[in-house]
């Protein structure tokens, strides 16, 4: 290996995820994070060793470079995971290609044109079900029917370490007949993976669940802040709006379906069967721990979570396939949210409104402070990875601080 590694590393030889990144001296631009470092694709392109026009390494996003198709992408991720490994390799002997992680500055790895959110864990699903509606028949009738999902806001998906600011709107308070406006008083985080739309698709095209790993360039952590005041307001009869569309927040490195390979495990049991258009055959879940901490201004991080991307009840290849059904069109870029992720048990939940339980079962931080939901000043962390023997891929963390309403 011509670049050390340490052990445990998110960032692994078996991982190689794509990101943009920029430091006092470069620009904006693509690389690949190894270890502790990034690669510089850029001035690897100055080598001659890509077979396509490299200027899509120089771009301030990485979607004219996810456009080339996986045929190039695959190619140039297989191609550094080979040249790491050979002490003769082009890379070898060239320190001024490498870049250390503290020392860039992370962006947007793509531009996001279009956002959809769906709510694909039937634990979150009924959990939500049991608070909100009736504890006997939580899932509504369609729930096990169809991938539910809503157009969200693309605009406001900001990168790991952007702060947000806490969301101002309508609520009804309890008893009350007049809603008040202000700022929301459950300010909650939701644990999700997003993954980027890597083909495009026209108007009137379909892509069905065989075909949607193709059209699937790759996945991040992505934490979908919702005001739960707000949302329980407004959320009929249309859907989420305020309550959803004030932020989001991403992991910087998109980890490819192709590093995570190795993790793929059958996903639940659906019943009862679905439509044919959802039926799909193989593994199309993804075994990736994921944790959530807590970490109020001034002190420690807290787990809060540890819960898992395999528990989906929904795919992403069935959410796909439903998303573009009736002929809606699709764009390299486009980012997909897989809803809030939760297990069985309670230390699994991926909210607050779940964990806490609506308020009523406050979580005790390791400072001896209570939190129901999210505090101004808090810094809420994601992290994911997936292991298998001495394979490891991981995500690294998509951490947010919230500031104060504007």
């Amino acid at each position: 290996m011509i670049i050390d590694i340490p052990e445990n590393s998110d960032f692994s030889i078996h991982n190689i995820p794509f990101g943009i990144f920029s430091t006092q001296n470069r620009s904006k631009r693509a690389g690949v994070a190894i270890g502790d470092h990034i690669l510089d694709l850029v001035a690897v392109a100055k080598l001659g060793v890509f077979d396509f026009d490299s200027k899509v390494l120089e771009r301030e996003d990485l979607n004219d470079f996810i456009l080339l198709g996986k045929a190039t992408t695959s190619k140039v991720r297989k191609d550094i995971q080979q040249w790491l490994q050979e002490d003769t390799s082009v890379l070898a002997g060239k320190p001024e290609l490498f870049v250390l992680q503290s020392e860039a500055q992370m962006h947007m790895p793509v531009c996001v044109g279009d956002y959809t959110d769906f709510y694909s864990s039937i634990e979150h699903a009924t959990n939500v079900g049991k608070m909100f509606r009736d504890p006997e028949n939580a899932l509504l009738p369609n729930w096990k029917h169809i991938p539910v999902g809503y157009h969200g806001r693309a605009s406001s998906i900001v990168i790991s370490g952007t702060p947000i600011h806490r969301p101002q709107g309508q609520t009804l308070p309890k008893d009350a007949t007049t809603p008040v406006f202000g700022p929301s008083q459950r300010l909650d985080f939701e644990l999700e993976m997003g993954f980027v739309v890597g083909k495009n698709t026209e108007m009137g095209e379909s892509v069905s669940t065989d075909q949607a790993e193709e059209y699937i360039f790759g996945l991040v952590l992505f934490n979908d802040w919702s005001a739960r005041d707000i949302q329980k307001w407004e959320y009929v009869p249309l859907g989420p709006f305020l309550a959803k569309n004030f932020a989001s927040s991403i992991s910087p490195w998109i980890v490819t379906l192709d590093a995570l390979e190795p993790f793929r495990v059958q996903g639940p049991a659906q019943n009862p069967k679905v439509l044919p258009y959802l039926e799909y055959e193989g593994k199309k879940n993804y075994d990736i721990q994921l944790e959530v901490r807590i970490r109020p201004e001034g002190g420690e991080e807290t787990l809060v979570c540890h819960s898992n991307f395999k528990y989906m009840y929904w795919n992403m290849a069935q959410q796909l396939a439903h998303h573009t059904i009736n002929g809606c069109n699709v764009h390299v870029g486009d980012m997909m949210a897989s809803g809030t992720i939760s297990g069985q048990d309670e230390q699994s939940y991926g909210s607050m409104l779940e964990l806490a339980w609506m308020g009523t079962k406050p979580i005790t931080l390791n400072n001896g402070a209570e939190r129901k939901f999210i505090h101004d000043g808090d810094t809420v962390t994601m992290r994911g990875y997936a292991q298998k023997d001495d394979i490891r891929v991981g995500f690294g963390e998509v951490a947010t601080k919230v500031l104060p309403p504007k």
